[in-house]
């Protein structure tokens, strides 16, 4: 198809994410952590003709270096392809990790002022009915505009104050796993365009010695996922992305995982190759490579452009 770059660039997000869900395509979601990131994301994707979101989430401004949404916003402007990217306000919780209440509506109306193509609010540390109500009012007004919305329902450990559980226990026990009966009524309540889901996945820690550490290789439920995706019918979302076992990420994009955010492992080749080299050029390198690696080799999507174009 000669003109896939033309059909992507028009096409709107929400189209672009069923489709990648109906036809089991994956759409990864790559968390800036520091603004020099943003060009290296998008050579990436222009190098493997790969479809992806960038996207900026609260604990990437507040304790790494991507400055403020609007300053993300400014360079996916200068550098961002629609026909390769759009851009994502990622995890806006009602409750953060250290159990305080945010001013979440002020993040939300900032995104949608600055033209984010798509934003997400956390109500997972709310009661189901809370979670319901709120992300019903920020659909309302997202859709409003145009823009997409994702939303959380159960619990994605690892961002939490204070150390986890052992792995194997959160596994076994299913502790936090999104119910799929809450999950079929959530969707059918709220309206929400895409649903990030606990199946096993859990997030990088962001705080003290933690943040350089290696990611505890997780494993997902793949039988509970079906059960989600049967209730659910639409995209659904892995957090944590990084350090989860190829095989199960591969069974999990076939049923139904549609979108995996990834933000340790790019964030950590950036501030190792900084640190090592001493120039932002090296952690510009650095990402660029982690990226084209998790695309060609662990997610196996070079392409994924032309193959999405194909079916829109």
């Amino acid at each position: 198809m000669a003109d896939w770059r033309g059909k992507l660039a028009q096409a709107h997000l929400s189209h672009i994410m069923q489709v990648a869900f109906a036809h089991r395509l994956l759409v990864p979601a790559f968390n800036v952590a520091y603004l020099p990131m943003v060009p290296a994301i998008v050579e990436a994707l222009r190098r493997t003709e790969t479809f992806a979101l960038l996207e900026v989430s609260r604990p990437d401004i507040t304790r790494f270096g991507a400055e403020s949404f609007k300053a993300v916003k400014e360079a996916f402007d200068v550098y961002g392809d629609l026909a390769l990217s759009r851009l994502h306000q990622d995890h806006v919780p009602v409750i953060d990790e250290e159990g305080e209440y945010v001013d979440w509506r002020s993040l939300i109306d900032e995104a949608l002022e600055l033209g984010y193509h798509s934003v997400m609010i956390d109500g997972s540390r709310l009661p189901l009915e809370e979670n319901i109500c709120v992300t019903k009012e920020v659909v309302a007004k997202a859709h409003a505009r145009g823009v997409c919305v994702e939303a959380e329902l159960g619990a994605v450990l690892g961002h939490e104050s204070g150390p986890l559980p052992p792995y194997e226990e959160i596994f076994a026990s299913g502790k936090g796993f999104t119910n799929p009966e809450d999950a079929q009524r959530f969707v059918q309540e709220t309206g929400v365009d895409w649903l990030s889901v606990a199946i096993g996945n859990i997030h990088g820690a962001i705080s003290g010695a933690a943040r350089d550490a290696k990611k505890v290789e997780a494993r997902l439920n793949i039988e509970h996922l079906k059960k989600i995706v049967e209730r659910t019918g639409i995209p659904l979302v892995l957090h944590g992305g990084s350090g989860i076992r190829k095989e199960y990420v591969l069974q999990a994009i076939r049923h139904g995982i549609t979108k995996i955010n990834v933000g340790t492992e790019i964030r950590q080749a950036y501030e190792q190759a900084l640190r090592a080299k001493g120039t932002v050029a090296a952690g510009q390198e650095a990402v660029r490579e982690k990226v084209e690696e998790l695309i060609t080799v662990y997610y196996e999507i070079r392409g994924s452009a032309r193959k999405l174009a194909e079916y829109l």
